[in-house]
């Protein structure tokens, strides 16, 4: 199981899945929806992310994300078994290998859910099922999580007539 603020690796994914190749997989998207049993893994992306966050420190994480897409017509008793879904990833690492080590996320929208990326939380194994509940990606200050300030410069006389709080990143802080 993963959380938010200790997302789960390529690696752990992946072997995961290698535990359970004869089990029907199956995604939640929010509590009680699931993608419908017919989706398709469209494509599995690799992306090195290198930020700057708003306290000037550079940042950098790859991520590895798979995209699953529900046809606009559903294909009658199609349903994916993880062991189909680990021959996609095979496939896909012929040519691009995934680092173990990157956060994973699945990718997913249809017409009722905006598309988003997501992070694999809770794995539940119930008869023949194996289910990936996602939760939600989150926005953070990173500045703030290393106790510094996010490099505005602290309450001058503009900041506290306009009524804002010296330290950027908190709420209504002027930054982030």
């Amino acid at each position: 199981m993963t959380n938010q603020l200790n997302p789960m690796t390529w690696g752990d994914f992946k072997n995961t899945l290698e535990q359970n190749p004869d089990l029907h997989l199956q995604f939640e998207y929010e509590a009680g929806k699931f993608v419908d049993s017919s989706y398709h893994i469209t494509e599995i992306k690799q992306a090195p992310i290198v930020s700057v966050d708003c306290g000037g420190q550079m940042n950098s994480w790859t991520e590895v994300v798979v995209q699953l897409w529900e046809p606009s017509v559903k294909e009658a008793e199609r349903s994916m078994k993880v062991g189909k879904a680990l021959k996609i990833v095979n496939v896909v690492e012929k040519t691009l290998p995934l680092n173990p080590k990157a956060v994973v996320k699945i990718e997913f929208g249809n017409s009722k859910f905006d598309t988003r990326q997501m992070y694999p939380g809770e794995f539940v194994t119930e008869g023949e099922t194996f289910t990936v509940n996602l939760v939600p990606d989150f926005t953070q200050c990173k500045a703030l999580s290393r106790n510094q300030s996010c490099g505005v410069p602290s309450a001058g006389p503009e900041l506290v007539a306009a009524g804002q709080e010296a330290s950027c990143c908190t709420p209504g802080g002027g930054c982030c």
